[in-house]
């Protein structure tokens, strides 16, 4: 069984079993029938996925490998706001006319701070770092910016991005970590999109630092299935699942800013059936 099919099916369960719901509440997504997207939600879920033993991928269904690449460069690596620049279709209802989504992800990515080495956006400040400073704790990216969410067409769910490097006794390379902070999930259409693409990012940020992937720590503020998404799910968790697959990341790469999503690939990735027609709240 993949550890990440494990971790997903525990915590769907302690969601439908123990969780509250957000039913005759004031909330702010609707269907697109209009009605109020109601939840089953818990507080405070943290999941622990170890990339020196496995890649998180869930073989329950099958998570686009490529197609959640692409959104993590867009946000990490080409720092853009606009959908024309990204593949997939998954931020058009947050588009306006031109395509942006304000500024948000991307956005927030590309804003250069002033440092005491000098000017640098969030991305920059944390290669240097790594290959400079690897046992810093200030070594962090944070794209909820208060005095820019007006201009938000959305705001931020995964948010924040901490970094942390240990020594392993015995190992010549040091071990890249990182903490995902969310504030929101869409367990159903994002969890495991989430977290295979925070797994490419520690994989290849580890190897153009010369370091290997370590810990990432999957925390999640409201973790929730929505009430239309609970039948989906409960099929979902049903399922047996297959081993998981074998990440591979062109060695070849060795500047962050040279990664396509040709250079990561599944190998032996078996999975059950897609879920199709999944409705989507907004």
């Amino acid at each position: 069984m993949s550890y990440a099919d494990k971790v997903f099916i525990g915590m769907c369960r302690d969601i439908i079993k123990n969780g509250t719901s957000t039913e005759g509440e004031k909330v702010r997504p609707v269907w697109e029938d209009g009605t109020s997207a109601y939840t089953i939600k818990r507080f405070g879920v943290v999941n622990r996925y170890d990339l020196a033993k496995e890649f998180p991928a869930l073989t329950l269904r099958r998570t686009g490998i490529k197609s959640c690449t692409d959104e993590l460069l867009w946000i990490w690596q080409k720092k853009s706001n606009n959908i024309h620049e990204l593949g997939s279709h998954i931020w058009d209802s947050w588009a306006d006319a031109e395509g942006s989504i304000g500024k948000a992800y991307g956005y927030q990515m590309r804003v250069k701070h002033q440092y005491k080495e000098g000017m640098m956006d969030q991305v920059d400040r944390v290669l240097y770092d790594l290959k400079h400073n690897p046992y810093s704790r200030r070594i962090m990216t944070n794209i909820y910016v208060h005095q820019d969410l007006h201009e938000m067409n959305l705001y931020p769910c995964a948010y924040s991005m901490t970094f942390n490097v240990t020594k392993e006794k015995g190992c010549g390379k040091l071990t890249l970590n990182g903490i995902l902070n969310q504030r929101s999930q869409d367990v159903l259409t994002a969890n495991n999109w989430n977290v295979c693409q925070y797994a490419v990012l520690l994989h290849m940020l580890a190897q153009v630092c010369d370091m290997k992937a370590g810990e990432l720590v999957h925390v999640i503020a409201d973790a929730h299935i929505y009430d239309r998404h609970v039948p989906l799910v409960e099929e979902l968790v049903s399922r047996e699942p297959y081993p998981a697959p074998t990440f591979w990341l062109n060695p070849e790469i060795k500047d962050f800013y040279q990664f396509t999503p040709d250079d990561v690939r599944l190998d032996g990735y078996q999975t059950h059936p897609q879920i199709k027609n999944i409705p989507v709240a907004v």
